[in-house]
């Protein structure tokens, strides 16, 4: 497999794309009325629960344990926050303010952490792609030096 040949090329374009619509659909919103973010939120959580399926049916037919394994990590996380937002974080956030107000700041906070976790992904995708190039090169260095004995 030759990884400095554009394996990652297709997933940085999907990225890309995903970014363009996260930027888009967050841009659409802030000006739109309730009815409509409503309507986009329900289509931005089928695109999260089909893209979630996916991922998870494609994790349990990886060929790699490691990643397997990886992937199921990544899975249980996932759960986790879900459960937290959805049953905790509402609790959990209890002071003076109105129940409400203090469960849109909670959802607020969420939305920030979500962000800057998306930011530290980004960041490790970067640094497991090195990895894997650095570990290609060295294939290559290595039969390169066994031809030139």
């Amino acid at each position: 497999m030759e990884l400095r040949e554009g394996i990652f090329a297709v997933k940085l374009c999907e990225l890309e794309r995903q970014y363009g619509l996260l930027q888009t659909r967050l841009e659409l919103c802030q000006g739109a009325d309730h009815d409509r973010l409503r309507q986009i939120l329900q289509d931005a959580m089928n695109d999260y629960r089909e893209n979630a399926l996916m991922l998870e049916k494609r994790a349990e037919g990886c060929r790699s344990p490691a990643v397997a394994e990886l992937a199921s990590a990544q899975r249980d996380y996932t759960r986790r926050m879900e459960e937290i937002l959805r049953d905790k974080l509402p609790r959990l956030m209890h002071g003076e303010e109105d129940p409400r107000e203090e469960q849109a700041e909670a959802a607020a906070l969420y939305a920030e952490y979500a962000i800057d976790f998306a930011s530290q992904a980004m960041r490790s995708a970067l640094v497991a792609a090195l990895m894997a190039m650095d570990q290609q090169m060295n294939c290559e260095e290595e039969q390169q030096g066994k031809e030139d004995i």
